[in-house]
């Protein structure tokens, strides 16, 4: 079967697989009440069903078969980006496509960038240490900031000790470097800081801009294990139940790809983002549940990250960035991360829910975490038989966030920071660095 024959097929079967329900052609745009009244039996995606799921699975790892049957040649070429998107999403042939990634990685000097991008991708999710001795002669052939970032990534996963080397190669090859948020978000990672984090209880205290609720997203540095998002509310106290327990919930804010936050598809950044409502995504890895619309700096205007209708406002600096940031946290680099990413213009990084089943992921430290490409992810569960939800942990996240802010715009913030430690972020430690930031 030819790839035309199988994307008909891959059409036809998630068609039928949905057919009650198939992905809207445009977004639904929620206020804060509407997305109060909301539950969860207001929702199904018969994709999610125990039929509709095998259907697109089957689907999917014919596609993938299909692509590695490809005589060598450009077919099969432009067959290879989307070949390994399927391998990873559904943890699939991993061993059988290696071969066709080591064999192509030679000859990307001669490809464009965005195969480069794609197949370098590939290389630092699935195969770092197998490719790594075939990504440093191609290193002086990547021109372009991205590509470049991504091959170096790839040779600091498989060995920590290329950053002695990567350190010097970069304002060899890239003179100006700092006026690259790429580069300069890698050249952070070579050159680490030797100074400690900043109290994370200030961090929690600070106003950002008072009058305005704000969900924080405890991780994990590395990103491998499930995080927790907190809420909270416009008089700057976190939200807790009526037994007075903290609001907790958890959430992953792991990609697929594990790259940093300012590389395309990348985990989420680090930083401040500004929320700016709530929608219906079409993508249907993320279903119908409610996303809540996050933006980054230099994605959101100052306007739009500042909520006020002011066309004429500034353009963004660092120096704007930093006045959300309590006194302490400005030198902090890692916190910039956010700016840089907005900067290499990253966008789309949304508060969402997930329909994609965490088994493929059984046996990972993010379990039951459904990476994807750099959102903050809250799981949710689905009936097998119906492909009802049965419930939501991002609904129930979006809706105490609007409950907190009582906004009916749901305009407020999103920080993402990284907690020292081994394992999920628990309760417990949620608890003791709200406790320490008396809110």
């Amino acid at each position: 079967m030819n790839l035309r024959s199988l994307t008909t097929l891959a059409a036809a079967l998630l068609l039928a697989a949905c057919a009650t329900q198939p992905p809207p052609s445009a977004e639904k745009r929620y206020s804060a009440a509407e997305l109060l009244a909301l539950k969860p039996a207001d929702f199904s995606w018969p994709a999610t069903s125990t039929d509709g799921e095998r259907a697109l699975r089957e689907t999917a790892l014919a596609d993938i078969r299909a692509r590695i049957a490809l005589p060598p040649g450009p077919a099969r070429d432009a067959a290879l980006p989307r070949l390994f998107d399927l391998v990873a999403q559904y943890n699939a042939e991993i061993a059988t496509a290696r071969p066709l990634l080591l064999q192509a990685l030679p000859t990307l000097g001669q490809r464009d960038a965005e195969t480069q991008r794609a197949l370098l991708t590939a290389a630092h999710t699935l195969y770092a240490a197998d490719a790594a001795p075939l990504v440093w002669p191609l290193l002086p052939q990547l021109t372009t900031s991205k590509p470049f970032a991504i091959a170096a990534y790839t040779l600091l996963q498989a060995d920590g000790a290329a950053a002695d080397r990567l350190r010097l190669l970069v304002p060899q090859q890239f003179p100006n470097w700092a006026d690259d948020a790429r580069l300069t978000a890698l050249m952070l990672r070579l050159r680490p800081s030797a100074a400690a984090q900043p109290p994370l209880a200030e961090l929690l205290a600070a106003p950002l801009r008072p009058g305005f609720p704000v969900i924080v997203s405890l991780q994990r540095p590395g990103r491998q294990q499930m995080g927790l998002a907190l809420v909270r509310d416009a008089g700057g106290r976190f939200v807790r139940d009526g037994a007075g327990q903290l609001f907790t919930s958890p959430q992953l804010a792991l990609a697929r790809t594990g790259l940093p936050g300012t590389i395309t598809n990348g985990n989420t950044p680090q930083g401040l983002f500004t929320i700016v409502g709530a929608g219906t995504a079409t993508n249907p890895n993320i279903g119908p549940t409610p996303y809540l619309h996050s933006k980054l700096p230099v994605e959101a205007t100052v306007a739009e990250f500042e909520h006020v209708p002011a066309p004429g406002a500034a353009d963004w600096n660092e120096a704007l960035y930093d006045t959300y940031l309590p006194p302490g946290w400005r030198a902090w680099a890692p916190i910039k991360e956010a700016f840089l990413a907005g900067r290499a213009g990253r966008d789309e990084l949304l508060v969402h829910g997930t329909t994609i089943n965490p088994a493929y992921y059984a046996g990972t430290s993010h379990f039951p975490g459904t990476p994807q490409q750099g959102c903050m992810i809250s799981n949710e569960d689905w009936d097998p038989a119906t492909g009802g939800l049965v419930a939501s942990r991002q609904l129930t996240l979006a809706q105490t966030y609007a409950a907190a802010g009582a906004r009916p715009d749901l305009a407020g913030y999103l920080i993402v920071v990284e907690v020292p430690g081994e394992g999920a972020v628990t309760p417990a430690e949620a608890l003791a660095l709200v406790t320490a930031a008396g809110r």
